[in-house]
């Protein structure tokens, strides 16, 4: 069902650092900041010749990051993102094993504008999933 690893997103306290470290210290190919305001964060893509690294700034005060951040102040890895080829059946087959889809279970755009899904981290050994449509 799972396609392939689409990103791995890691929540920063200090996206414009972060973007430097990736940029000047490890020489990566970063984008510009996007703003994602349904989620509430801003977004930074830092490509690999294999995925991407996804920097994940708050944005807001009621920021998921926010919250994250507080439990972890200097950041850490904060979801996995894996493609999948029908994001509803995906959502359909895991509910039906019995995984916990977040939010209001229905698929939101996200920052490639693609539809999304986050699983409960911990019907995932711990990790929070998302899921998008390739």
């Amino acid at each position: 069902m799972i396609g392939r690893l689409n990103h791995v997103a890691i929540a920063v306290p200090d996206l414009e650092a972060a973007i430097a470290t990736y940029r000047d210290t490890l020489g990566g190919e970063v984008s510009a900041i996007e703003p994602q305001a349904e989620h509430g964060v801003n977004t930074v893509f830092v490509t690999l010749p294999n995925t991407k690294i996804e920097l994940l700034g708050a944005l807001g005060e009621n920021s998921p990051i926010t919250r994250f951040l507080d439990r972890n102040p200097e950041g850490g890895i904060h979801h996995l993102c894996y493609e999948v080829d029908d994001i509803v059946a995906a959502r359909d087959r895991l509910v039906a094993a019995g995984a916990r889809v977040l939010g209001s279970g229905e698929p939101r755009p996200g920052a490639h504008g693609k539809p999304v899904l986050f699983l409960h981290p911990k019907d995932f050994l711990g990790t929070l999933v998302e899921l998008e449509q390739a």
